[in-house]
């Protein structure tokens, strides 16, 4: 089921076990920024955060951006938080393919799985890492080194065993063990025919490699040398599957999977690519750390979204505007913000982004005046026609 950011779900609108454990979801207080209960019980309000959320007798409610021009077009929506998700630093989202935008009839999570499998196939062909490692046994037969300490405290009272310690040369590493058990945890949340079975083929090539029993401690044992570069974007998946590191780690186990992105930092990371890849010939930093509100204590980083040639600013917000209202519905402390970024920088323009709507088609021709030295200018993005974006900064 379908739904856009800020909206509800209601009651008797998907099964009454579902909505039952996204109630029990809502109520933890971490997951309060991801939906609250509404209605008195009756719904759920969705916040503005977008993804997909499966609950444990399989339903999957994707929750889709407000895009304007793309209203009422799943497809379309879904391409653009495809390339939105695409700009984000440090994630495997930045390989998304042609192709897979073109696939955007399924729903998200199996776009994502089926992205998963896609770079296992690229790691497979150059080839499943072994390595020896380390093993200790109680055996039958003499192997490796026998461990004295071990072999009185265990075999005292069966003379034909030996406890030893040898190398084992196997597949069984932390990396593939990350594998193995995010293959066996999507084989248990995807509802697709086709990658259900590509998930099963790959669980058997996996079959004598465990699952991992310490997701937390496998992750810090993985080694991405140059031996393993090829592991490098596998191991990302892995970890957005295995820990959500989706940028919204959820509390509790009361829903199957959920894979949540905060639109706030989506927005922020579209906006920036479009800004360096149009601009490529001016200093364009992100998520600059220069300067301190406080700067004789050291108090509350400063951290701008953009910053162009040292001292023009830009900063991005996720918010609806209305140029027919009197104030444009500008949120005050966002002016606040900006102009403390205007003074630190000694700027004489700063700027604030905000998505294309019906209320809001197009950049303010007029900059607003903090006072002589320093301007605000309000900028209107268009996320769906990104190539129709044009600045004079």
């Amino acid at each position: 089921m379908i739904y856009k950011e800020h909206t509800l779900i209601k009651k008797g609108e998907i099964p009454e076990k579902a909505f039952a454990e996204l109630v029990k979801f809502a109520s933890y207080e971490e997951n309060y920024k991801y939906l609250d209960i509404a209605r008195g019980g009756t719904a759920l309000r969705l916040k503005n955060y977008v993804g997909t959320i499966v609950t444990k007798d399989g339903t999957t409610i994707e929750i889709l951006p407000k895009i304007y021009g793309s209203e009422d077009d799943a497809t379309s929506t879904k391409q653009t938080l495809l390339k939105m998700l695409k700009t984000l630093k440090k994630s495997p989202f930045k390989n998304i393919n042609k192709a897979s935008l073109e696939t955007t009839s399924t729903n998200i999570l199996e776009i994502f799985i089926a992205m998963f499998l896609e770079e296992l196939t690229a790691l497979i062909k150059k080839g499943i890492k072994a390595d020896y490692i380390e093993t200790a046994d109680n055996l039958y037969f003499l192997k490796g080194k026998i461990k004295l300490n071990k072999q009185v405290s265990n075999n005292l009272l069966h003379k034909e065993r030996f406890f030893v310690e040898y190398d084992e040369y196997t597949t069984n590493r932390a990396e593939n063990r990350l594998i193995k058990t995010t293959l066996n945890k999507l084989y248990q949340v995807s509802t697709s025919t086709k990658n259900q079975q590509r998930l099963r083929e790959f669980i058997f090539m996996f079959d004598n490699t465990d699952i991992s029993h310490d997701i937390k401690n496998d992750f810090k044992k993985c080694k991405i040398d140059r031996s393993m570069l090829h592991y490098q974007m596998i191991m990302q998946w892995c970890s957005i599957f295995l820990n959500n590191h989706s940028f919204s780690p959820y509390k509790g186990n009361d829903v199957a999977y959920a894979l949540l992105f905060d639109m706030n930092l989506l927005f922020e990371s579209y906006v920036a690519h479009f800004f360096k890849k149009t601009y490529q010939n001016r200093e364009i930093k992100t998520q600059d750390r220069q300067y301190k509100l406080v700067e004789s204590h050291n108090l509350f980083q400063l951290k701008p979204d953009i910053v162009m040639d040292k001292n023009i600013v830009l900063d991005t917000k996720w918010k609806l505007i209305n140029q027919e209202s009197k104030n444009y519905d500008l949120s005050q402390s966002d002016l606040y913000q900006v102009y403390a970024y205007g003074k630190k920088y000694t700027a004489k323009d700063v700027y604030l982004v905000y998505p294309k709507t019906k209320e809001f088609q197009s950049s303010l021709d007029i900059a607003l005046a903090y006072d002589e030295s320093l301007n605000i200018h309000i900028l209107c993005f268009d996320c769906l026609n990104i190539e129709k974006n044009s600045y004079v900064i």
